[in-house]
Parts: C-alpha cells; sequence; structure tokens
C-alpha cells in the first residue's frame, strides 16, 4: 500500500466531525489564498476580467457534470428565483472583490463576516423565520462590531468598505435564496443557472476592461479559478463529515489566515479597531450560531453560499 494510500486510510477512519474540521481549516486556507491571489491580480487588471476568467475555468471544471443532465438540470420551478439568485450573487462577487482588492485584506474579510446577520434578517423578510430578542441583540452587536470597524465619519473611514459590507448583504440574500430554492429545484440546477448566467453577465464589461494578462497573471487568474472550485469541494465535503453547528465557527479562521498572509505579502497588520471589530462580529456571528442550533434552524450555518467574499 502507497504512503497516500494509507493516510487516505487513516483519514478515513477519523471521527466525523474531525474529519470535517481538518477539511473546513484547509478549506478556509484555500479561501484565503484565493483572495490573496485576487488582490494581486487587481492590481491591474479590471474586477470583472478576474471574474470572467474565474467564472469559465470553474465552468470548465463543472461542465461534464452539467452536459451530462443537460437539458433537463435548466428545468426550474422557479425561474425568477434563479435569475435572482444570480443578480445578487454578481453583486455579492463584484462588491466583495473590489474590496479584497482596495482595502487591507483582513479588514476585506472581516467585514463580509456581517453576512450571517444579513441572513438573519433576510430570513424573517422572506422565510417568516421567528427571531427572539437574543438574537436580535446578536444581529445589533455585530452591525456595531462593523460600524467599530469601518469607522464612518472619520479620517480612518474608507469608502471601499461600504462595498465589502454590500457584498456581505447580497451574500446573505443569495444564502436565503438558496434556501428557498432547494425546496423545488435539484443543487444541479443552480449550479448550472451559476456557471451559464454569471459568465454571460460579466462578459462584456470584461471586454470592454479587457487588458492583455501577462505570464504571471495567467498564472494568478488560474490559481483563482482552481482554488475557488477545490475549496469550495472541500467545503461541501466537511459538512458532509460533521456537524454544521460546530464546524461553522472555524470559518473564522479566515480572519487569521488573511492577517498572516497580509503580514507576508503586503507587510501590514490589522489596527486595533479591525480587531476589535472584528471580534464583536465573531462573537456575535458565534452566538447567532449558536441560537439557532437550539432552534433547529440552519442557514447561517449551512454549507450553502459559505463562499462569498468569497467565492460564489
Amino acid at each position: 500500500m502507497s504512503l497516500f494510500s494509507t493516510q487516505a486510510a487513516r483519514f478515513a477512519a477519523l471521527p466525523g466531525n474531525l474529519k470535517g474540521a481538518l477539511t473546513l481549516l484547509v478549506a478556509a486556507a484555500g479561501f484565503s489564498c484565493m483572495v490573496l491571489l485576487v488582490k494581486l491580480a487587481g492590481e491591474r487588471l479590471h474586477v470583472t476580467q478576474i471574474l470572467l476568467v474565474r467564472q469559465v475555468i470553474m465552468m470548465t471544471i463543472v461542465m461534464p457534470s452539467v452536459l451530462n443532465q443537460f437539458p433537463g438540470c435548466l428545468k426550474t420551478a422557479r425561474l425568477d428565483l434563479q435569475v435572482t439568485r444570480v443578480v445578487f450573487a454578481l453583486v455579492a462577487m463584484l462588491a466583495g472583490f473590489h474590496a479584497i482588492i482596495h482595502m487591507p485584506l483582513a479588514d476585506a474579510v472581516a467585514i463580509s463576516f456581517a453576512k450571517s446577520f444579513f441572513v438573519t434578517i433576510f430570513a424573517i423578510w422572506f422565510l417568516k423565520e421567528t427571531v427572539g430578542l437574543r438574537r436580535w441583540m446578536a444581529v445589533i452587536a455585530g452591525f456595531i462590531g462593523v460600524l467599530v470597524m469601518m469607522r464612518p465619519g472619520t479620517e480612518g473611514f474608507d469608502p471601499n468598505s461600504i462595498y465589502a459590507l454590500v457584498g456581505a448583504a447580497a451574500a446573505g440574500l443569495v444564502m436565503v435564496i438558496i434556501r428557498i430554492l432547494s425546496k423545488t429545484d435539484k443543487p444541479i440546477t443552480t449550479l448550472s443557472y451559476q456557471a451559464l448566467l454569471v459568465g454571460i453577465c460579466v462578459a462584456i464589461p470584461a471586454y470592454y476592461y479587457w487588458q492583455a494578462p501577462t505570464l504571471n497573471e495567467w498564472l494568478l487568474l488560474l490559481g483563482i479559478g482552481v482554488l475557488s472550485y477545490i475549496s469550495q469541494l472541500l467545503n461541501i465535503h466537511a459538512y458532509s463529515w460533521g456537524e454544521a453547528s460546530l464546524l461553522a465557527p472555524l470559518d473564522y479562521m479566515r480572519l487569521l489566515y488573511a492577517t498572516i498572509l497580509g503580514w507576508i505579502v503586503f507587510e501590514t497588520l490589522p489596527g486595533p479597531y479591525t480587531w476589535a471589530g472584528a471580534l464583536v462580529i465573531i462573537a456575535a456571528a458565534i452566538y447567532t450560531i449558536h441560537r439557532e442550533r437550539q432552534v433547529n434552524a440552519t442557514l447561517t450555518r449551512s454549507s450553502e453560499g459559505r463562499d462569498f467574499t468569497n467565492n460564489t
């Protein structure tokens, strides 16, 4: 038996939660490396060009699965929601990538965690979910953490942080829409619309802003697409092996990874306001996950849509 087979057998024998936790930590590292590559590529290339190439690479990888079930994979009971999901997924990715390119890496990642609080709010509107006082307090505390980080009205305010917040809000709405679609449409249907429509939507602006990438930039773009796919796949496997309520808090390791990468590559570290706000956001988000576990809700601790920064 080869060394790889031996290690794979040992990993397979681990308890489900441990397998899920280890896999999710690797997925979080992959997402963090992906956003670093986005930031590096965005030093010269337009965000729509980055997103188009990323989408083409991911679409190429998943196309065999789509074609295997085509055209049945496009049959949907809610075309309106599929289109709406793609629109807000585009907003989430464009705004999120813009923030990553123009802000310190850790700051953009930390603000993206506000997605969990937007999920709670949108779940009330669209899913008629009942939210108690304690979860409302967690949401309010989370947004206070966001304000601490953004510092609107002060000299430290970065207008690009608004993009990060808009991206988080759009990602939260996408998660709620996915939850609604899961009741009527198969996952391959949602994947198919994502693969086809996102590429079509960004093709025109990407053509307008297109600049011929250098060899290094092509390698960055290739890395973005491959890391996006692998990290999403690991994310799905992690949640299939472990309990979502136990694994979800590990997603916040992305802030630590982003801080380390930002220090190594750009020699920047988050300031005290970023750390203070991020700690409040993460604490409030973890409490929200805990409360959802108690009331048997699953939105903010599900694997669906967790890749938006990051990564849809």
